[in-house]
């Protein structure tokens, strides 16, 4: 009966702690946002019912997600190295109750949290980001400016297309080919010097264009100075940011991720980077709960500033890694589920060492 009392207790203190901790960064940073974005809300008249409903019900549970497990380390250590200050966890040992089980209640309150960040990652977050962005294009941003160059697509099996440059402003690709292949044999090709998008009837204009029809020996050419034709991609295609991703949900994502390769995009880590990280990042929570009890679980010299002090090196620590590996993926071939998944397994191999180390 005591020991549940004890697990109801550490879990109590455990979560009061973290939601207080995130509850409070999360203010502090509605604060510096709404001082570093002021003169946009004023000058582009956005309207303060859509800034708090729209922008701000998206901005607290993306950022409230992204530093939990920062703020579970630091809840852990502070009310961790507290109990210990008050000799608490000794009180423990001496009771007859092992490190071992001292941990659960705090796997407990963990996998609380961890689930928590899970469902927002996969199902609430995408949907509050869709609003949060769809805010900051409208009323901060600047036009977006496609940056790609050669640009290769698949638009349907043995059907592909090219630009050389393509003008998101302009809804214009400029030096457009269009080829359809059949067991290695070019069977049409079309180029143009423009290819322009007319958003009334919803289709692409060339412009200096030149066709070509091939039947075995046969040839048939055209060309002219307009043409007015369907293409099954559109506008919105080059026109998409790169955190339009964080917009969709999981099971969209996959399949968006799965289309875009089959249409021969090759910039597709950082939407597979997005994809395991929703699930690589919430548990990071057990591995920063177990370094954190096994760091402040011991009454040290220095108190509660040196525990926490060794926890916030440790957090961005963590940080640092997940953000050098996501970045060493996004710009090579490096694997991105290895990417997100390296700090963690890293930082699990650092909380075995300290576990055995406090254990004993």
């Amino acid at each position: 009966m005591k020991v549940k009392i004890l697990d109801a207790y550490i879990i109590r203190k455990f979560l009061s702690t973290f939601f207080f901790s995130i509850l409070l960064i999360i203010s502090i940073a509605v604060v510096f946002d709404i001082s570093e974005k002021i003169d946009d809300f004023i000058d582009k008249q956005a309207p303060l019912k859509t800034i708090f409903f729209d922008y701000y019900s998206g901005f607290v549970p993306y950022f409230a997600n992204l530093f939990s497990p920062l703020f579970v380390f630091i809840s852990v250590i502070f009310f961790t190295s507290r109990m210990a200050g008050k000799t608490e966890i000794i009180a423990m040992f001496a009771s007859g109750i092992s490190f071992k089980r001292l941990l659960l209640p705090y796997l407990a309150a963990a996998t609380v949290i961890a689930s928590l960040s899970l469902y927002l990652n996969h199902y609430v977050i995408p949907a509050a980001n869709k609003k949060r962005l769809d805010f900051e294009e409208k009323y901060i941003r600047n036009p977006f400016v496609y940056k790609h160059r050669n640009i290769h697509r698949m638009i349907a099996p043995g059907e592909y297309i090219y630009f050389e440059s393509f003008s998101a402003s302009d809804k214009a690709g400029y030096r457009f080919a269009h080829e359809k292949i059949t067991d290695n044999n070019l069977l049409y090709k079309m180029t143009a010097d423009r290819c322009i998008w007319d958003s009334v009837n919803h289709r692409w204009r060339l412009e200096n264009y030149f066709e070509r029809r091939i039947n075995g020996t046969d040839e048939t050419i055209r060309q002219g100075l307009a043409l007015d034709t369907s293409y099954a991609f559109e506008v919105n295609d080059f026109r998409r940011r790169e955190s339009n991703i964080e917009t969709m949900q999981t099971a969209r994502l996959r399949q968006f991720i799965k289309d875009e390769r089959a249409r021969g995009v090759e910039f597709t880590s950082y939407m597979e980077v997005e994809q395991h990280r929703r699930t690589s990042f919430p548990f990071a929570t057990f591995i920063l709960t177990v370094i954190g009890l096994s760091v402040s679980s011991r009454k040290v010299r220095g108190g509660t500033g040196m525990q926490l002090g060794i926890g916030i090196v440790l957090s961005f620590t963590y940080i640092m890694f997940m953000q050098i590996s996501t970045t060493f993926a996004i710009k090579s071939s490096f694997s991105p589920l290895m990417a997100v998944w390296i700090p963690n397994l890293i930082f699990a191999v650092i909380a075995i060492l300290l576990y055995k180390r406090a254990a004993n």
